[in-house]
């Protein structure tokens, strides 16, 4: 086993800076349909498998990042989670009944995967993905 690597046991959780986190948590329920696995008055914590997404309030970020800086949703897009289905049509078809606007797709990408991606409230993107 790689030395350097060994201590790697996966993500566990990714903390979300969110303006408005009733509507982010809003979002998380009507997007994903689902519960809330914790929640305090500064964040609301959902559960995608083994991983836990917190949704954390921007004015509580800065004390876990201190002394780094909290960046603004207008500062652009930085990364894209991406979740794996068995069928990204229907799936976007889903994501429209609940009231989710795709940005993109579906659509095929060159390197073999059809996908479609859409933008929750805090600016985050998410990408639904089947392997072709």
């Amino acid at each position: 086993m790689n030395q350097t690597t060994d201590w790697v046991k996966g993500i566990a959780n990714t903390t979300l800076f969110v303006e408005d986190l009733a509507a982010a948590k809003h979002f998380y329920q009507q997007a994903f349909g689902l519960e809330v696995f914790f929640e305090d008055g500064d964040s609301a914590v959902f559960k995608f498998g083994s991983m836990l997404v917190n949704l954390l309030k921007v004015s509580a970020a800065g004390e876990l990042i201190e002394p780094a800086k909290v960046g603004s949703r207008d500062a652009g897009s930085r990364f894209v989670f991406t979740i794996e289905v068995d069928d990204v049509d229907a799936m976007c078809a889903e994501l429209s009944t609940r009231g989710v606007k795709l940005l993109n797709g579906p659509m095929n990408r060159p390197w073999g995967v059809r996908t479609a991606s859409f933008v929750d409230p805090g600016g985050y993107i998410w990408e639904i993905a089947k392997n072709l």
